[in-house]
């Protein structure tokens, strides 16, 4: 299979470069797969699709504000500093910008007390770069990073983004990216949804940077995912068993969610609680162990989560509801609108 049979021509102009003005006013486009019918809608109308005994599972990753500025110490060269992933304690792998103005034993300063060492590099070559500061790093991080706004994002990142480019239900810190289908929902609008009898249950994914990568290979099955650290507890996956067993579809918000259930899940579909790091690769061809629907954004061209979302459904429609998608003109990826894979 090519990575370039997952391309669909994208205008400039449909990537969203900010949020809708209110979190569920955004425009939704679902899908039914049992006839191929596509519906426009608005995503406060996603309770109209939701059924009593259905499950929604929300990745509850929260995103730090990952990216940094400091000086090199000795030079003075400036530096931009992007956390990629923690290793442990203060040490995280670390993209840096300009790679060599920063060598191993090169000390980094930057606001708030906070510097960091070099300490070697990692085998895609991050730095490994282990940070020093008085008080705690995590607070010294809220109050002096910005957040890491994807790179189609082009504007520059503002005190408005640490609210926006969050869910509001996240609440564990370690995400450099945010998991964006979670972006439309309100806490109103969950409650609705358990008003009516619809089970919510909580996993945590902590997305890495190499959800921005793009594909190198040309075929799909020679491409390597990068690693990412997940946890799913005993009291989420208790209520997402009893929903599947009960007869409710188990619906991920979210290709992390997805990925997440789909590597902690047996053969026979049974959600297993633990903590592990899962480097899944979902793509057509792929048997859905526990996933029946899902609630998504659009897509990069050619991108792993356009694949995952081709394995749920079907590779040439998928791309037909892309191509009708941009033809009404919907806003794309994270800041943009979504779509539910019923």
């Amino acid at each position: 299979m090519n990575v370039s049979d997952f391309y669909y021509d994208l205008p400039e102009e449909l990537i969203a470069q900010k949020p809708a003005d209110k979190r569920d006013a955004c425009r939704l486009l679902v899908i039914h797969r049992s006839t191929g019918q596509l519906e426009h809608r608005h995503f406060s109308d996603i309770l109209e699709y939701l059924r009593p005994g259905d499950c929604l599972v929300f990745n509850d990753s929260r995103v730090i504000p990952a990216r940094i500025f400091g000086t090199r110490r000795g030079t003075g060269a400036k530096v931009e500093f992007l956390l990629s992933k923690k290793i442990e304690g203060n040490t995280w792998e670390t993209l840096v910008k300009p790679g060599r103005r920063c060598k191993t034993g090169d000390f980094i300063d930057f606001e708030g007390g906070l510097s960091a060492e070099i300490k070697g590099y990692s085998e895609d070559g991050t730095r490994i770069a282990e940070f020093i500061c008085e008080g705690s790093f995590e607070e010294t991080l809220e109050r002096i990073g910005s957040m890491p706004l994807p790179p189609y994002i082009t504007r520059k990142s503002d005190e408005s983004d640490k609210e926006n480019y969050q869910n509001v239900y996240a609440k564990e810190n370690g995400s450099v990216a945010c998991a964006t289908a979670g972006l439309h929902w309100t806490p109103e609008l969950i409650k609705k949804a358990e008003d009516m009898g619809v089970k919510t249950a909580y996993v945590t994914l902590h997305v890495g940077i190499g959800t921005f990568r793009p594909v190198k290979v040309d075929k799909v099955e020679d491409h390597h995912m990068h690693f990412e650290s997940y946890t799913v507890s005993q009291e989420a996956s208790d209520t997402i068993n009893a929903a599947k067993k009960a007869g409710g579809r188990i619906i991920c918000v979210g290709t992390t969610a997805c990925r997440t259930l789909e590597s902690a899940s047996s053969e026979d579909g049974v959600l297993r609680p633990g903590s592990a790091d899962t480097g899944i690769f979902i793509y057509p061809g792929y048997r859905f162990k526990i996933t029946d629907c899902m609630i998504t954004n659009f897509h990069l061209p050619k991108s792993t989560l356009l694949m995952l979302v081709s394995a749920l459904y079907d590779r040439e429609k998928m791309l037909e509801a892309y191509r009708t998608a941009v033809a009404e003109k919907y806003r794309f990826f994270s800041y943009g609108d979504a779509m539910f894979i019923e």
